[in-house]
């Protein structure tokens, strides 16, 4: 808040000493000026995409009485109500209590459920907190009643490209391999990479698989690292300027050839079930790299354990997994030269207060009838 306006908001603190009503209403809009250009900041940040057809040119879409809203805290719920006025913002923990008031209600956040959209035939917009939709859009429910589906793209990706740079370093300087002597107490300088020497990362050449929002972030951190970034998306060429060539997902081996890191951004969708396997991965530098914060069901494991025990790549860092929770059991767990997250490369110390200005924008949005952001294509699954 700059000087000028916080010497008006002192002068009209003076004033509304008189008039009590006239602080508070001038406070709330200067609290909605200071959440737009968040909101406007954020979009142009990360890319946020709008909608290009207005909420009230959809089929379906009513002005809402009645919204269930997941929320953490009294505090955002306050938020949403806000954006809001006029509509019943119900807030909800569970499944069984979204479904006992799903009846009359027309927006459904936090939540995609059948049993939810069974119990609501009126829900008309669902909002999913995730970016990852694939366990939402099978739900039959879904394809029907012209469902408007809007997700949580983007908002995590800065979060996942460091995510997926750390592992990267992490395992270029061996550092996963000294982490393991540590343990043991041990003093080792001599260090079996399998694979060779550490790897200098300025210079050499990243693949990213999937370049949208977390795509597109990774991208641009290992751009500032000095490498050549080079990346598929699936169904156009464009990209930023840091990335070198913006291929289409047949060139994938091709450009894998090139590649000394491999990191897969990729959302789970039918084309991307299963692409990195025993092919793939037989098309990898030995001493290359992969690195996954994507979806765990675009590898398939056996292929990948069997590439890493085979020499064929370097190492992996995964965050994701086929399946999740991985078993105590699973061999990967004991695979040399791999380091696994339990599916946490999302959080961060800023991620879920982005998310949660972006769904209460989408609220404000759809209850106006405006264009929503971060739409989801329910038949494409992205």
């Amino acid at each position: 808040m700059n000087l000028i306006t916080r010497n008006n908001l002192l002068l009209l603190a003076g004033l509304c000493l008189l008039s009590p009503g006239l602080l508070g209403d001038s406070l709330d809009n200067e609290k909605e000026l200071l959440r737009a250009e968040a909101m406007q900041s954020l979009i142009e940040g990360l890319g946020i995409r709008e909608s290009a057809t207005a909420a009230r040119d959809l089929e379906g879409w009513a002005p809402p009485k009645k919204v269930l809203l997941r929320v953490d805290t009294e505090e955002r719920l306050a938020g949403f109500r806000a954006v809001a006025p006029g509509v019943e913002i119900v807030r909800v923990s569970t499944v069984e209590e979204a479904a006992a008031q799903a009846s009359d209600a027309q927006a459904l956040i936090g939540f995609c459920n059948e049993e939810i959209l069974a119990a609501g035939p009126r829900i008309h917009w669902v909002q999913v907190y995730s970016s990852g939709v694939d366990r939402c859009v099978v739900n039959p429910g879904m394809k029907t009643g012209s469902k408007l589906l809007t997700n949580g793209q983007r908002i995590a990706s800065p979060a996942l490209a460091e995510h997926a740079i750390a592992m990267m370093m992490t395992l270029a300087r061996g550092l996963d391999v000294f982490h393991a002597n540590q343990l043991k107490s041990n003093w080792q300088r001599s260090i079996d990479l399998g694979s060779g020497e550490f790897m200098e990362l300025e210079g050499r050449t990243v693949l990213v698989v999937g370049l949208g929002g977390i795509g597109t972030q990774t991208a641009k951190r290992a751009h500032g690292l000095g490498m050549r970034v080079i990346a598929t998306r699936g169904s156009r060429r464009e990209g930023p300027a840091f990335v070198e060539y913006v291929g289409l997902a047949d060139e994938l081996l091709d450009l894998t050839r090139q590649a000394d890191v491999v990191i897969n951004t990729a959302p789970l969708t039918d084309r991307t079930r299963g692409i990195f396997d025993a092919e793939f991965f037989a098309a990898m530098k030995p001493t290359a790299y992969f690195i996954s914060v994507g979806r765990g069901a675009s590898t398939v494991t056996d292929d990948l354990i069997a590439a890493l025990n085979q020499g064929q790549i370097a190492g992996a860092g995964l965050d994701v997994t086929d399946p999740e929770p991985l078993p105590a059991d699973h061999p990967l767990w004991t695979t040399p030269r791999v380091i696994i997250s339990p599916h946490t490369a999302g959080r961060s110390d800023k991620s879920r207060d982005r998310l949660y200005l972006l769904v209460q924008e989408n609220l404000r949005r759809y209850v106006a009838g405006e264009p929503l952001l971060s739409v989801v294509d329910i038949e494409r699954g992205y």
